[in-house]
């Protein structure tokens, strides 16, 4: 089968014919791919900027956004069925240890991570996951478009319910970015919180889609300016949440800067650095909350979300001979939505 592969760090993504994966273990299941969301994780693995936290051998076949239709079961697999529509959790989880008997199985000791660790991931045309992986969709579903819930979607579902408990109807919410990740965010901020939401967001596109989307107030700023705006809208107090889908650039220390006394600053992007003061800290009582993916309930109640037409997300199909010119795009910022690449 083609798969689409890192094959040297900072060398453009290569495609290389790879034999289709088999069955390993009772419980495992080959999903023929609909469709793998294009993350900007993968444009940080292709730099070798993981290489230190995964250390994943090369050639390694990206991919963790995946959606499809079971292709084959192992043996102790009874609940589901070839040709089922389903969707896969980034992870696979023992199922044994206390963090996945207590519903946090991405933070299993034994996980692996398809796409990011050296298993081998959905940017091809089949791939082996666990049956624990998979959430069934409704008979009769296209997987392809929801992809991007694989992660984009469920990591937005879990960074929203973990802040939510610090929302009422007189907190201000800010968000860093409306991209894939975001327009999921704005539509659960809506739904989950009372807060008043404030999206900042440069680009003209992302941000028609953020006010499409129900977002209160956006602001088309650079994020020092941004931040004054916040400040400003909230009469000097600041935002009581600021949720940071970027995570590079300017934006962790303006994002810090903008938070009221008692706030809360949740990280899902990633790239950038920010400088702690401990005593600032103290003073203003603040919160950091870092965000990995979400759990496979997490993504179970998306989906349930999504079946019922409630989170919506732009999903882009694009063949998978265009992967290397899409990750080029997304590093650019010329993607808007979410790509996903069709086998």
């Amino acid at each position: 089968m083609r798969s689409a592969q890192v094959q040297s760090y900072g060398k453009p993504i290569a495609f290389a014919e790879v034999p289709e994966p088999t069955l390993r273990d009772p419980h495992d299941v080959i999903v023929r791919i609909a469709g793998a969301g294009i993350c900007r994780t993968d444009v940080h693995i292709l730099h070798g900027e993981l290489d230190a936290a995964f250390h994943p051998p090369l050639p390694l076949t990206l991919g963790h956004e995946n959606s499809g239709w079971v292709h084959e079961v192992g043996a102790a697999v009874t609940h589901l069925s070839v040709g089922d529509p389903v969707i896969v959790h980034p992870a696979v989880t023992c199922g044994h240890c206390l963090a996945c008997r207590s519903g946090t199985d991405m933070h299993c000791p034994n996980w692996r991570f398809p796409g990011v660790d050296g298993w081998p991931g959905g940017y091809a045309e089949f791939m082996r996951t666990s049956a624990r992986s998979l959430v069934p969709l409704p008979e009769g579903t296209d997987p392809a478009p929801l992809a991007p819930h694989a992660d984009a979607g469920l990591t937005a579902m879990h960074a929203v319910r973990r802040l939510a408990p610090y929302t009422n109807p007189a907190t201000t919410v800010v968000t860093f970015g409306a991209g894939g990740v975001g327009q999921v965010a704005i539509q659960l901020l809506r739904m989950l919180t009372p807060a008043r939401l404030v999206v900042v967001e440069i680009d003209a596109q992302r941000a028609a889609a953020a006010r499409r989307l129900g977002a209160h107030v956006v602001f088309e700023l650079a994020p020092a300016e941004a931040a004054e705006a916040v400040r400003e809208l909230t009469d000097g107090v600041g935002a009581q949440v600021v949720l940071d889908l970027v995570g590079e650039g300017e934006v962790p220390q303006q994002a810090m800067n903008m938070l009221a006394k008692g706030g809360v600053y949740s990280i899902v992007g990633y790239g950038g650095f920010l400088r702690i003061e401990h005593l600032d800290m103290i003073n203003r009582e603040l919160t950091i909350l870092g965000n990995q993916i979400g759990s496979y309930p997490d993504l179970v109640a998306l989906m349930e979300l999504v079946a019922q037409g409630r989170v919506t997300i732009d999903s882009t199909l694009v063949p998978l001979s265009s992967a290397d010119q899409v990750l080029r795009d997304l590093e650019a910022g010329r993607v808007s939505g979410r790509a996903v690449l069709v086998p």
